[in-house]
């Protein structure tokens, strides 16, 4: 049998050889061809092999891609040893997302490869007598019987990048600084170094120091630089590792055949100038850029981690023999929870008994905590007030709301952003420039420079080496998205992907829905009425008969108007929602329709203009209403209120200050929408609105050139949040609205809207400030190096000097990133 599967994640030859090499392992595979281009792979199997084992398969093969069925939607949640510990990516992305399980270096940009954050909290459990003993789970020791106690991960653990630089880097200075000494003795008053030692014997002794620096703490440096060349990844690691690499190896042949050098390369005792200094001070003060960019790294995605710190370990699982405390990942939905004051919320559930404050402010952004009782929903991570309450678990694991904005942060920080193009074209042709502009400087000095000009030429061109590194460029964007991730996450803002930022900063036009965005979104029946004028309760049990299987918000408030007044539901039959029109079914052999004046038509039922009047009247209150007829006869309406949020005005009118235009596009009738437009100062808006109106409304506005941002629920607008530059889903951060969406709004709330944009203009704003640190340094720093003042002023750079500029553009860089974490939203 023959299946052909989609794999996501294959970017290059060799992924595509992994995949084959690995699938080909199985014993049912006869043959296995994957398919670059297409991004699929056929497979010829004995017998069947599931999805499942072939997706581990690959995972075990260390190969982070998703296979799935061809038209099935990519699964949103690969089992999880690819976020795990010890699982390691390129801070510059140069393979997207494409993740290692060794730290390497990037096969591409030769960089240290920073491990991701474990996204799942497990706790392991320990004797205080017996280490050799873990368990999963609290209990006795089985030799000494004492309580198990958490074992809590090491600081070392958690960043093993930083902490064996961090030891390279002393050892580096250790034999450093006395090179560098021996090297600067002329500057010490009186020389005294030569006193000791003959110069001769002097370089011998640096050569020995030096052999640490080049043979251990920096030998990465080296090997870096010839995978980079024999792969022609040119990056900074092949200009580092030329220029030292030739100025330590020009000081070993002058060590042993001083003889081969013309006289200019002579001091004045006889010996050759050696240049163990400049490569080893230059090495450490690489190896320090590299260590200042592990701790930064670390703190780049301290949203993830301050994300992970909220989940917590255990649960109090309410039990008929009592509590019992439980590990958090073996709670099972259904499960009944108590939550007691001050604890954390363990997973997404309902209250069922009880009430209590819950601060929402880690999810929500918001501070001020919120009332909660039986009924409504909690969330993971969440924070419980001063009163004890018991839950039912409902989501469990990768379900919950905060494990999906983990994951989803994860995977945004480390998407591309479409500016990254620039610095990805410009990094493309950038190293092979560098090396012919230190290939003229070289010939330029050499013919045309003073004496010595051969001991010029060697210097400067190796200083243009040194300088010229592309480090920067290539962390400029990358670090910005992925700060700016974290803090949108922090602030309830979820963004999906880097082009989502970067369009954010662009939007010129809101397009805005009524219910549940602009709205509370959460209607309440104030009235039903027959053609009499009076309340009718036969009408109400029609209605809320017909609507009880209805998941509509206006169907669930008729519904529960209708048991507020203790009044029996009927069977219903034939229901049908007609799409932004009404429902239409059979109540006690009746034909009942609910809806607006389309629907009226549609089942041909006649209005009087006397009861329209009435109706009009409520819809210019901002109500919307509903008629309701039985055989074709209009017999009544149903008044419900949905209050406008408090917040909405506010965050229109700042979307206004900043020139973006908001027009609210509604299913409403036009009297309840110019109701809510006029309370919100709103000059454009559009009222009885199919869905297929608002995607056209969005397409036209596109077709003008305007950069379109969406808000809707995020499932009856899902064509209109797919076709706008930007869809914004409101609402809770459910599945639909996390997968419709470019940003997911968690409180639901327009002044989340505003929070994103400011997000977007900022995190735009430091890439570009980025980018300037990165193109000036080496602007300025090329010619500088190349020797450009020396004619004018007498200036040449050390490549020393050089060194530290290079190792500082990068630092920069990544310290302008972190300013994000302080934007105000």
């Amino acid at each position: 049998m023959k299946h052909t599967y989609n794999i996501q994640g294959m970017t290059c030859n060799g992924c595509k050889t992994n995949v084959e090499n690995a699938l080909s392992n199985l014993k049912e595979i006869t043959k296995v061809e994957a398919f670059l281009k297409e991004k699929t792979v056929a497979i010829e199997m004995s017998s069947h092999i599931s999805l499942e084992k072939l997706q581990e398969t690959l995972l075990n093969a260390g190969l982070h891609y998703t296979i799935e069925m061809p038209g099935h939607k990519k699964h949103k949640e690969v089992k999880i040893i690819e976020e795990g510990n010890g699982i390691f990516y390129c801070p510059m992305h140069c393979e997207d997302d494409k993740t290692y399980n060794s730290q390497v270096g990037c096969p591409v940009c030769g960089m240290d490869l920073v491990e991701q954050p474990k996204l799942q909290v497990t706790t392991k459990y320990t004797c205080p007598m017996h280490p050799e003993i873990i368990k999963d789970k609290q209990g006795n020791c089985p030799i000494c019987g004492m309580d198990l106690v958490a074992i809590e991960p090491s600081e070392n653990e958690k960043d093993k990048t930083y902490q064996n630089l961090l030891k390279k880097m002393k050892i580096s200075v250790l034999f450093t600084v006395p090179i560098f000494i021996i090297a600067m003795a002329d500057l010490i008053p009186g020389n005294p170094l030569t006193k000791m030692f003959s110069q001769f014997t002097w370089n011998w002794i640096q050569l020995i120091l030096s052999l640490p620096v080049v043979c251990y703490t920096c030998w990465m440096f080296f090997e870096r630089a010839y995978k980079s060349i024999k792969t022609w990844n040119l990056n900074m690691f092949t200009l580092i590792g030329i220029g030292t690499g030739v100025a330590w190896l020009f000081s070993l042949v002058a060590m042993f055949f001083p003889d081969v050098f013309p006289d200019q390369f002579k001091t004045e005792s006889g010996t050759v100038f050696v240049y163990f200094e400049a490569t080893t001070v230059i090495l450490t003060l690489v190896l320090l850029g590299q260590l200042l960019e592990a701790k930064a790294h670390s703190q780049t995605n301290g949203a993830i981690k301050e994300l992970l710190k909220l989940a917590p370990t255990e649960a109090t699982l309410v039990t008929e023999s009592g509590d019992e405390i439980i590990s958090i990942h073996n709670i099972k939905k259904g499960d009944f929870l108590r939550v007691k004051p001050g604890d954390k919320i363990p997973v997404d559930g309902k209250i069922t008994e009880g009430h209590s404050n819950i601060d929402e402010s880690m999810i929500t952004g918001e501070p001020i905590p919120v009332d909660k009782k039986i009924d409504d929903a909690v969330s993971s991570g969440t924070i419980n007030g001063t009163k004890s309450f018991v839950m039912i678990a409902e989501k469990v694991g990768s379900e919950t709301l905060l494990s999906q904005i983990i994951h989803m942060v994860n995977n945004a920080s480390r998407s591309r952003a479409p500016i990254q193009k620039l610095a990805d074209k410009i990094s493309k042709y950038f190293v092979p420039v560098v090396i012919l502009v230190a290939t003229i400087t070289f010939i330029i000095w050499r013919y045309f420079g003073p004496e010595p000009a051969m001991v010029f030429a060697f210097v400067n061109s190796i200083a243009v080496l040194i300088i010229a590194c592309p480090c920067a460029l290539g962390l400029a964007t990358p670090m910005s998205v992925m700060v700016g991730v974290g803090k949108g996450a922090q602030n309830g803002v979820l963004i999906k992907n880097a082009e989502a930022l970067e369009n954010l900063n662009k939007v010129d036009v809101l397009i805005t829905d009524k219910t549940g965005t602009i709205t509370e979104g959460k209607p309440s029946v104030e009235k039903v009425i027959n053609t009499a004028g009076t309340f009718d309760e036969n009408l109400l049990q029609g209605i809320a008969s017909l609507n009880q299987y209805s998941e509509h918000p206006l169907a669930e408030a008729i519904v529960n108007f209708a048991k507020s007044k203790n009044i029996k539901l009927l069977e219903s039959k034939d229901f049908e929602a007609v799409m932004g029109k009404g429902v239409i079914g059979t109540v006690r052999n009746k034909k009942i329709a609910l809806g607006n004046k389309k629907l009226m038509e549609l089942v041909k039922a006649k209005i009087t203009s006397e009861f329209d009047t009435k109706i009009i009247t409520e819809q210019e209150q901002g109500k919307t209403v509903s008629y309701i007829a039985i055989n074709q006869i209009v017999v009544g309406y149903v008044t419900i209120t949905d209050a406008i949020k408090a917040t909405s005005k506010q965050a229109i009118s700042l979307l206004q200050k900043q020139g973006i235009e908001v027009i609210m596009l509604t299913g409403d009738n036009k009297r309840t929408a110019k109701y809510v437009a006029d309370q919100l100062n709103l000059a454009s808006f559009q009222a009885e609105c199919l869905p297929e109106d608002k995607l056209n409304v969005i397409k036209e506005l596109q077709s003008q050139g305007k950069i379109v941002a969406m808000a809707g629920d995020g499932i009856n607008d899902a064509p209109a949040l797919a076709q706008a530059n930007i869809g914004i889903a409101m609402g809770t951060g459910t599945d639909v609205a996390i997968e419709s969406s470019e940003v997911t709004l968690v409180k639901g709330d327009l002044l989340g809207i505003v929070k994103a944009i400011n997000l977007g203009k900022g995190v735009m704003k430091n890439i570009k400030q980025n980018l300037f640190f990165a193109f000036i340094y080496n602007i300025l720093g090329v010619p500088v190096a190349a020797g450009l003042l020396f004619p004018f002023f007498g200036i040449l750079l050390s490549p020393m000097i050089a060194a530290a500029a290079m190792s500082f553009s990068s630092v920069s860089v990544i310290v302008n990133s972190l300013r994000l974490r302080n934007i105000k939203l």
